[in-house]
């Protein structure tokens, strides 16, 4: 089946662009969404200009769009560039990373049944430590790019989540109660390396800001 893929550079959309592929599916484009609110119900915000060179190491075209990140507003942004996908790609499907947010998931549905296209979930309601460990199995490089939890500083960003670190992620998560796949917005992740990639990417700068217990790194790459 030819699919787009929501694609937001993090791992979760990372691991159901893999798996999509694993099943014998031609993906045949990313679409992303940059917001303007950095506080979206729908999509991952920091670092989000970087999935062009994403893209480019997959090798896989790239549909990027712009929203102003209005709660229904986006909703309609991203039918448009989904729509805009289907015309160019003649996809048939749409893939996720959903993993828990019925919002999102019940919403890209339904812009896929306005569509005609299947809505293709491979994570829904995975066990966080079972995918984790799927990441960590097959060498995704991983790296926290946005924080948003007790338990979680600024210290973590740019930190690649290796066993050893997703040890201690494991004990955070039970010390102070947030979710181990962060998806109640705890953090926000970016892949520099996954088997698709044709080569791993590499940080150029990093730019940190916030306060209190939300902060965010804006990174560059080569």
């Amino acid at each position: 089946m030819k699919l787009g893929v929501l694609f937001s550079g993090g791992k979760d959309s990372c691991l159901a662009l893999f798996l999509a592929e694993k099943r014998n599916n031609e993906i045949s484009c990313l679409i992303s969404i940059e917001s303007e609110n950095q506080d979206s119900y729908m999509f991952h915000t920091p670092s989000i200009k970087q999935v062009k060179k994403q893209a480019e190491a997959l090798n896989i075209p790239l549909v990027f769009r712009k929203t102003k990140g209005e709660k229904e507003t986006e909703l309609r942004d991203l039918e448009k560039a989904i729509k805009e996908a289907k015309i160019m790609y003649k996809i048939e499907g749409i893939v996720t990373g959903a993993v828990a947010s019925s919002y999102q998931k019940s919403r890209i549905k339904k812009i896929c049944d306005n569509l005609n296209l299947k809505c293709i979930n491979p994570l829904w309601n995975r066990n966080p430590e079972d995918y984790w460990n799927v990441l960590l199995k097959n060498k995704f490089k991983i790296i926290i790019v946005g924080v948003a939890a007790d338990g979680l500083g600024k210290e973590w960003l740019g930190r690649e989540i290796d066993q050893k670190n997703f040890e201690e992620l494991k004990r955070l998560s039970q010390k102070f109660n947030f979710h181990l796949g962060f998806e109640g917005g705890e953090a926000e992740t970016f892949v520099l390396y996954c088997p698709l990639f044709k080569r791993e990417l590499k940080i150029v700068s990093k730019k940190i800001s916030g306060e209190n217990n939300s902060w965010r790194a804006e990174i560059k790459l080569k």
